[in-house]
């Protein structure tokens, strides 16, 4: 499939040639992203943009976002607070300063409070801090979205960091024992714990060996904090993305890869929207997945994925 033959609502569907330095801005990508407008289809087949519509399934609670600036950390948070949540605390990197800049306002234009927290979680003193200024701002926790990661491709395997490969799993998977281990005291039953994996932990990536594996880990992170929390009720659960069109992805791969990125896969032919993301983490959120835990959901544009 071409570009051209892409049945899609939105505009910013077929990303254009451009390199960004790691870890990335949402505001410089090209042509942008969007993160609270869903695909409607009409009985004729063809799509209109609407903006994603909230009925208080969050009414007064309050959520923590790593990776909360950009993406789909960002477009959770914006529909958590067109569900009712009043507090939303937002981690990101410093250099992110101008997307979480961007995020508060957004956010906050719908209603909640946000709390900003600049911070490295690789370093543990960061992530309790994390909590510790979630906790002095808003009183409580009821939501905890695992999100924060990173990407660095490596198309020979034999040429792999090992120095990255460990940044790598302190970024994507350690920084979640230690978050979720300071948030856990403030958390009672009924809360919920999300976290973001990928379609790579189940179909793997030749390039990115070291992201896959760290993504796998969370799937077991999930399921087995999920055993151990159920007697609790807090539930754990993960939201597995496809290829998304964030700057993550910009910063991560050659300006050559860039272009088109996304175009040919199985579902509308085209790499996600942040938006598309977001009604599964509310989903997960929410008492609408009051019996689910322990379990991933798969948003990945159609890619089978085999047994999960």
């Amino acid at each position: 499939m071409s570009a051209e033959n892409i049945v899609t609502a939105y505009p910013t569907a077929v990303p254009h040639k451009q390199k960004q330095e790691l870890p990335g801005l949402d505001k410089k990508l090209s042509p942008g992203i969007e993160y609270t407008k869903l695909e409607f289809w009409h009985d004729d087949g063809k799509p209109t943009l609407v903006e994603y519509k909230g009925s208080g399934k969050l009414q007064a609670k309050t959520a923590i976002v790593t990776g909360g600036d950009s993406g789909i950390g960002r477009a959770a948070a914006l529909m958590f607070a067109r569900e009712g949540c009043t507090g939303i605390t937002l981690n990101y990197l410093p250099q992110e300063q101008e997307d979480a800049n961007d995020a508060k306002a957004a956010i906050e234009a719908d209603g909640a409070k946000v709390n900003l927290v600049s911070g490295d979680l690789t370093s543990t003193a960061q992530c309790k801090a994390l909590v510790d200024s979630h906790m002095a701002k808003f009183g409580k926790l009821n939501i905890l979205v695992n999100n924060a990661s990173k990407q660095i491709k490596c198309k020979k395997f034999e040429d792999i960091d090992l120095q990255q490969v460990e940044s790598t799993f302190r970024t994507n998977i350690l920084q979640m024992f230690a978050v979720t281990k300071f948030a856990l005291p403030h958390m009672k039953r009924g809360a919920s714990i999300i976290n973001t994996t990928s379609v790579t932990a189940y179909k793997g990536s030749a390039n990115l060996v070291d992201y896959s594996s760290s993504k796998g880990a969370i799937v077991a992170f999930t399921r087995s904090l999920a055993v151990q929390l159920a007697a609790r009720g807090i539930r754990a659960n993960a939201v597995s993305p496809g290829l998304v069109i964030t700057s993550l992805q910009a910063a991560s791969r050659d300006p050559e890869e860039m272009e088109g990125l996304g175009v040919g896969l199985p579902l509308h032919g085209r790499g996600g929207q942040p938006a598309e993301l977001g009604p599964a983490f509310v989903f997960l959120a929410s008492p609408d997945s009051n019996l689910m835990t322990g379990q991933v959901m798969h948003v990945n544009s159609g890619q089978h994925i085999g047994d999960s």
